[in-house]
């Protein structure tokens, strides 16, 4: 079963980097995420799935986006990682509130 991440990306952010964790307007979860890529042409989701990939060293093929391409909150499936692998290289996710 493939991990969903909530994704925020900020592109044309100076560099690639995972800025930390957030909780959206309902309380959900979410990684800050910024790429030095522009918004044009999926050149921005290419690079946050490059950046994901590494980051968590797994294959690009292991990084699917599910919702958002052009919007700025996105949706990924993360194959091959677990909760704990991610807290691992991002730091520990915030608890939902209401949860």
């Amino acid at each position: 079963m493939a991990e969903i991440l909530a994704i925020r990306l900020t592109p044309r952010g100076g560099r690639d980097a995972a800025d930390g964790w957030a909780l959206d307007a309902d309380g959900r979860p979410y990684l800050k995420v910024r790429v030095s890529s522009p918004p044009v042409d999926g050149a921005a989701n290419a690079a946050l799935i490059a950046f994901l990939a590494k980051a968590l060293k797994i294959p690009r093929s292991a990084v699917r986006l599910a919702s958002g391409e052009t919007a700025r909150i996105k949706r990924l499936e993360l194959d091959g990682v677990d909760q704990a692998g991610l807290e691992r290289v991002f730091g520990p996710r915030p608890p939902e509130l209401g949860a």
